[in-house]
């Protein structure tokens, strides 16, 4: 595809971006930033988190994944329905109770303030490395696509994405993000659409033929038996409600767009459709993955090394330009749909967590607000150029795996709150929260060893949180 067509499509739909903050940050209000004065619609919301959630990770690597795991991840998905009624039913009705902006602020009610500072920093660095891993990912196709024609360095790509990007959100904050998920979310579904329509027509296949041959292919696979398997079913199933709970549930990123609803009622109804309309769509990207493989082996199309390129190199490649078009929308939404959100989620929680604001003095501290703002652009912005200096996929993947490790305090956290009544001393939380983590990494490195063959897959993080739940007991208040 000709670098300049792209470029303008990129552009044009950062344009159209801007645009829609403009109007939605027109005559916005201090507290729009943070909670968008309550007044989303919920079905907006539901809608949008499906692009926040998926991010240009799940849109590179699911498809291509299919070959090596057939639809196993499917079970994960399924375990995200347990997930979401806990939120719904149990951790929803807290944050509208205590009316949180930021959610980390109920540890400190609950626990004390290291408790507190202890989940909101682990929330942060989560974040952080999260968000610049996927940007980094997506980057690197639009330097391929684009950059690398007009022989443009990496960092200046990152530079004018990271930019685009605080300025369509650095006005109207969480209120903007709303409506950008929305688009955004559209964007990534018609993409995946496409993509299977263009496949079904370019070999001459019916609905029932192209249903039949996905059907048929053993990469369809959704159960698996095996018990010392990491991709087990019941360890998959359990490990997706978890992950539900604890990167949904207790994140500020995603609940912050729960909080913009009216009310409790209209905030579970968002949840419940959102984990729905995240199934169908997690099928389809699926669904996509078998069809590309079966795409490339009838065309005798070389399918690549790395399963993430499979995709992308088709997609650029071999499709229509309607279809590349769709594509090259589709993976620039799924990345700024979860960098933007993330964005404003930091920059509120350091706001409310770290320097104490109040909805008294949202508008007095407007300035230092839209400092932070760019400040975690900044940190973005170097985050990436660390990990293209890196260059190892090997050690991304694993600081990668590690920023998943951070939510398993939070969850212990979450849990010891919710489920006890006791106290624990506060100042020693903090290092249990450093503890749980390090406990959970060196007994999944020697799972096999000590479990007679046993390895750990999602299900970490389960055992993360046990961990810090069990030092909470230690630290009991008595």
């Amino acid at each position: 595809m000709n670098p300049l067509f792209v470029g303008s499509i990129v552009l044009g739909y950062f344009i159209l971006l801007i645009g829609i903050s403009w109007l939605t940050s027109k005559n916005a209000k201090s507290t729009d930033f943070y909670t968008a004065s309550r007044e989303s619609k919920w079905y907006l919301v539901a809608f949008g988190m499906i692009g926040a959630s998926l991010s240009g990770v799940t849109f590179i690597s699911v498809p291509g994944e299919v070959a090596n795991s057939n639809f196993y991840y499917f079970q994960v998905v399924l375990g995200y329905l347990v997930g979401y009624f806990v939120i719904a039913k149990v951790l929803l009705p807290l944050y509208y109770k205590l009316n949180l902006v930021s959610i980390y602020t109920y540890l400190e009610q609950r626990f004390g303030f290291w408790s507190y500072k202890s989940g909101a920093f682990f929330f942060l660095i989560s974040r952080i490395i999260g968000a610049s891993f996927r940007l980094f990912l997506v980057a690197g196709v639009l330097q391929i696509a684009f950059f690398d024609a007009y022989e443009l360095p990496f960092w200046l790509s990152v530079l004018t994405t990271i930019l685009l990007i605080w300025l369509y959100t650095f006005r109207g904050g969480i209120k903007t993000i709303v409506w950008t998920d929305t688009l955004q979310t559209t964007f990534m579904l018609v993409a995946v659409i496409v993509s299977i329509l263009f496949i079904k027509n370019e070999l001459s296949w019916t609905w029932t033929e192209l249903t039949s041959n996905l059907l048929e292919d053993e990469r369809s696979t959704i159960f698996n038996w095996d018990w010392q398997s990491g991709r087990n079913f019941f360890k998959q199933f359990f490990s997706g409600a978890f992950i539900a709970i604890v990167m949904t549930g207790l994140d500020q990123d995603m609940m912050q767009k729960n909080l913009t609803c009216k009310n409790i009622g209209e905030a579970q109804k968002n949840v419940f459709w959102f984990c729905i309309i995240l199934v169908i769509v997690n099928f389809l990207f699926l669904s996509l993955g078998v069809l590309l493989y079966q795409y490339a082996e009838i065309g005798g199309i070389s399918i690549p090394d790395r399963s993430d390129n499979l995709f992308p190199l088709l997609a650029m490649n071999e499709f229509s330009a309607f279809a590349s078009i769709a594509f090259l929308l589709g993976i620039t939404a799924a990345a700024y749909s979860s960098a933007d959100s993330a964005l404003t989620a930091l920059t509120t929680s350091f706001c409310v967590d770290f320097l104490g604001f109040k909805t008294e003095n949202y508008e007095a501290k407007k300035k230092l607000r839209t400092s932070v703002h760019f400040g975690f652009s900044i940190i973005l912005f170097f985050v990436i150029l660390i990990y293209q200096a890196i260059n190892d996929e090997s050690i991304i993947n694993s600081l990668f795996i590690a920023a998943g490790y951070t939510y398993g305090p939070l969850l212990g956290l979450f849990a010891f709150g919710i489920f006890t009544k006791w106290q624990v001393k506060d100042n020693l939380v903090p290092w249990v929260a450093i503890l749980s983590p390090l406990v959970s990494y060196v007994i999944n490195l020697n799972s096999e060893a000590l479990l007679g063959g046993y390895k750990f897959g999602f299900e970490i993080l389960i055992l993360n949180g046990l961990i810090m739940f069990a030092g909470l007991l230690l630290i009991r208040r008595y």
